[in-house]
């Protein structure tokens, strides 16, 4: 299979010595050699979190770690309320609502963010509220919600926060511990710059008393059960762990850690900066409210008249350069452009040009020839 310039909000792009873990050979998940690879990954991830709770490993696609937020915190009946902005929250609200919570919403329009302010008078509406959902980074949308400010909203409320940063852990700041996160949801794919098939947790000490009293099913996700499988040295799961997936996660975190969680997240920014310069610069117009841009993927409207599947079909074909369209309402309405992960400024660039051809063909009549001298100008960027 011939290398793509794989530019979407995940899988992301792998570091070469992530792909060569990975191809290590099987080991016992139950014997020592594993116990403290895991236990390292999950030490270091704390670091990430900035949180000195322990970090529950599972499984499965950030959408399983979604559920399991919702399952071991929660009984039916309960009342969430759930922060939407995009396809991502209207999931995680899904989650609650298919397993009996009470769920009441609240929703900005598609490519705003959610307004701390309006949190706070939806928490005066809806008495009881046990628990607020909220989506740190929607990449649907390629918007990021303001995550403290919601945070100091629910505090009063005493209500626990939910989050799902299965897009932002690693490259947006995020404080578990300082800004009162009960229960953090992140995946392998994105930031953290591994392959798919790890969810991780992380649990507040009032989110645990929260899971002695939940009633919502939970068997594989039980967060007690993988808890019990954590201490001293070594960590092991309850289930069949994706080993190699942990192999690659013992190379990049350990990556990102002798970076500097703060060089990675500056890295982030600047890769945002770069794409949303070049976009300006060939005329295009960007979807998310520019105060709250994302800085790991740039939302941008389909120009009049312009096929974006086709568009996208022709960056592939003929440049290997791979983006995304919109989801739900947006399908045809934007493209997106992920910058996260191992991401480089050259692959943006190279991007841009490829864009700026493929929309000269259709015919676009917007700027051209610009894009690539304004995102590259600054030489210290990527």
């Amino acid at each position: 299979m011939s290398e793509m310039n794989l530019l979407i909000p995940g899988p992301t792009p792998l570091p070469p010595a992530v792909r060569e873990a990975m191809a290590s050979a099987m080991i016992n998940h139950r014997g020592e050699e594993f116990g403290e690879a895991l236990h390292t990954v999950l030490n270091g991830l704390q670091q990430i979190y900035r949180t000195a709770a322990p970090i529950l490993p599972f499984t499965a696609s950030g959408s399983g770690g979604l559920e399991a937020a919702v399952t071991n915190v929660l009984s039916p009946g309960d009342r969430v309320l759930a922060l939407s902005c995009g396809h991502f929250g209207q999931r995680f609200a899904a989650v609650a609502t298919m397993f009996g919570a009470d769920v009441v919403k609240e929703e900005a329009e598609w490519g705003s963010a959610i307004d701390p302010q309006r949190v706070t008078d939806a928490l005066r509406r809806h008495r009881g509220v046990k628990a607020v959902l909220v989506t740190h980074n929607e990449t649907s949308t390629g918007i990021a919600n303001d995550l403290q400010g919601i945070a100091d909203a629910v505090r009063p409320s005493g209500a626990l926060l939910l989050v799902d940063a299965v897009s932002s852990l690693g490259a947006m700041d995020l404080r578990t511990d300082a800004w009162g996160l009960d229960v953090v949801v992140t995946a392998s794919q994105k930031a953290l710059m591994g392959p798919p098939g790890m969810t991780f947790v992380s649990v507040s000490p009032r989110a645990w008393e929260a899971v002695k009293t939940s009633r919502m099913p939970k068997h594989y996700f039980s967060f007690p059960q993988a808890r019990d499988q954590l201490a001293g040295t070594v960590a092991y799961t309850p289930f069949t762990p994706a080993i190699s997936v942990i192999f690659a996660l013992h190379v990049s975190v350990a990556m990102i850690l002798a970076s500097g969680i703060d060089a990675h997240i500056d890295h982030h920014r600047r890769l945002a900066r770069t794409t949303r310069e070049g976009i300006a610069a060939l005329g295009l117009e960007l979807f998310a409210q520019p105060s709250r841009a994302s800085d790991t993927v740039t939302a941008v409207r389909v120009p009049q008249n312009i096929d974006s599947k086709e568009m996208l079909r022709r960056l592939r074909t003929q440049h290997g350069v791979v983006l995304s369209g919109g989801q739900g309402p947006l399908e045809k309405a934007i493209f997106r452009i992920g910058h996260m992960g191992y991401v480089q400024q050259d692959q943006l660039l190279a991007a841009l040009t490829a864009l700026r051809l493929v929309l000269s063909e259709l015919g676009y009549s917007g700027k051209k020839g610009t894009a690539v001298r304004a995102a590259a100008r600054d030489p210290s960027r990527g």
